[in-house]
């Protein structure tokens, strides 16, 4: 049966203590001397030594620049150096465990004693660590003896462990802390700006396509219906076009009686009449009277449009009247005389 921490572990990890390896990966990603975040945003600071001035951001060594942040670096002499290897397991707990180290290994009373510490090494079971410890009123008695200073905050102090950088704290190294704390803060709003924008970008963006794709989709059912509209009117059209021609095929099969007594009326002078018309198809009957009813059969034959003139009874005088009585049947010219 497992034992009751082992419900917590996952892959060789207590994941009870979770929390703390996440802040302790932020805090080396920020706070390391060797974080690339730290070697682009610190500031440069010039290390004053027995041997001369030189520079280092970042924690590494750098050109001289011009800088404001000023440290002292201690001779071995006042610096008690212990190295120590850990298990990567107890990182998280790194603050709490190095407090522990100092306090057990520091020969000073624990209101003299002043120390730092650098991680300087990595594999994949282990991590090693420089501790340095020294002693406030010897520090102070140094700095003033060999530089005139007699304020702790006046200027940081380093000690350098084969140009390990240990920062010790106690000194002015939280005036350069606080400025580097605000440029991250500073830096992490300037993101968080962009990253709004850049939202707001994407989410305008999305909303004027989305206002697009409604117009367009409108646009298309618009131009839909009145395709449809434009279809239907083109197939009303057509069907006109159709019924047109039908009719007209109709007018052209069948009689038209009254162009043609139209036709006659005009032909005929005053003194003929007719008493009877008669239209089937190509084929006309009439029936009339006329002074000269040989005149009328003539003036009909030498017309175009008729193709037949022919009486189909004998011209007959009527009574005492001087008039004549003809019966003519007429055949139509064209599409409708075969």
């Amino acid at each position: 049966m497992f034992e009751a921490s082992q419900n917590w572990e996952l892959f060789g990890y207590d994941m009870r203590k979770l929390g703390r390896h996440w802040v302790a990966s932020w805090r080396d990603l920020l706070w390391a001397h060797d974080s690339p975040v730290r070697q682009r945003m610190d500031e440069a600071i010039r290390l004053t030594s027995a041997e001369g001035d030189f520079y280092y951001q970042g924690g590494r060594p750098v050109a001289p620049v011009s800088t404001d942040c000023n440290a002292v670096v201690l001779p071995e002499e006042l610096v008690l150096v212990k190295r120590l290897v850990f298990p990567v397991a107890v990182e998280a707990d790194i603050d709490a465990v190095m407090a522990l180290e100092v306090s057990s290994n520091s020969p000073f009373s624990a209101s003299d004693t002043g120390s730092g510490w650098q991680i300087f090494h990595r594999d994949d079971g282990s991590f090693q660590v420089i501790l340095a410890i020294v002693s406030l009123s010897a520090v102070m008695a140094y700095l003033g003896r060999e530089y005139d200073s007699h304020t702790a905050g006046a200027q940081e102090v380093w000690y350098l462990e084969n140009d390990v950088p240990i920062v010790l704290q106690g000194f002015g190294e939280h005036d350069r802390a606080r400025r580097y704390r605000l440029r991250l803060i500073r830096a992490v709003g300037l993101a968080s700006i962009a990253a709004v924008i850049l939202l707001l970008i994407a989410v305008t963006s999305v909303t004027a396509k989305r206002a697009e794709s409604v117009h367009l989709k409108t646009l298309a059912r618009v131009v839909s219906s009145e395709a449809a509209d434009e279809s239907e009117m083109r197939s009303a059209i057509s069907m006109g076009n159709d019924i047109s021609v039908a009719a007209n095929q109709i007018i052209e099969q069948y009689p038209r009686p009254y162009s043609e007594l139209a036709r006659l009326t005009t032909l005929l002078d005053d003194e003929a009449f007719l008493e009877r018309f008669k239209m089937n198809g190509s084929d006309i009957d009439i029936r009339g009277r006329a002074l000269d009813a040989a005149a009328v059969m003539k003036k009909l034959t030498a017309q175009s449009e008729y193709a037949e003139v022919n009486a189909t009874r004998a011209i007959s005088r009527i009574g005492n009247t001087g008039q004549e009585q003809f019966h003519l049947k007429i055949r139509l010219a064209g599409e409708g005389s075969q």
